[in-house]
């Protein structure tokens, strides 16, 4: 059971990273008319949002790299002044990132999945008691942000 559930964030995040390709700097922070964040803010967002709930929530060590906090958690925007100040990664960090974010959490959470840990309250309300539950919400949450890298990449080509 737990390795198929490692094949799909694998897959999911495949997804993600497909979605990247011929995305460029510039293209990656345009904002779509109407929209407060870019395509930059999103994978920065899936890759800081995944650490938080894979990693901070079973009280393991996060790779969170400086200003990600301030840039990426929910609520932000590249609009934001905070946001501003913080250091911005490059695309290729971006990346890689999340090339690798996949492996460490397979290793770190292995065999761990059905620990209780501290109860992670979503933005629905929903609470994930345990490191699965939070792995099997990251896979929604992080499709629900690889559409929208989708549907940005489809505007700002036009």
């Amino acid at each position: 059971m737990k390795s198929i559930l490692f094949d799909q964030l694998d897959n999911v995040r495949i997804q993600t990273l497909q979605a990247m390709e011929g995305a460029t700097e510039e293209l990656v922070d345009r904002i779509p008319f109407g929209f407060r964040n870019n395509i930059r803010w999103q994978l920065g967002h899936i890759y800081t949002a995944t650490e938080i709930l894979a990693f901070k929530q079973s009280n393991l060590p996060m790779i969170l790299p400086e200003g990600f906090i301030e840039r990426f958690i929910p609520g932000t925007s590249p609009l934001d002044d905070k946001a501003k100040s913080a250091p911005l990664p490059t695309l290729q960090q971006l990346e890689s990132l999340l090339k690798e974010q996949p492996k460490r959490i397979r290793e770190a959470l292995g065999n761990r999945l059905n620990e209780s840990v501290p109860t992670f309250t979503t933005s629905t309300g929903f609470g994930l008691q345990t490191p699965e539950q939070s792995l099997r919400y990251h896979m929604y949450h992080e499709g629900l942000h690889f559409g929208i890298v989708s549907v940005y990449k489809r505007l700002l080509s036009q």
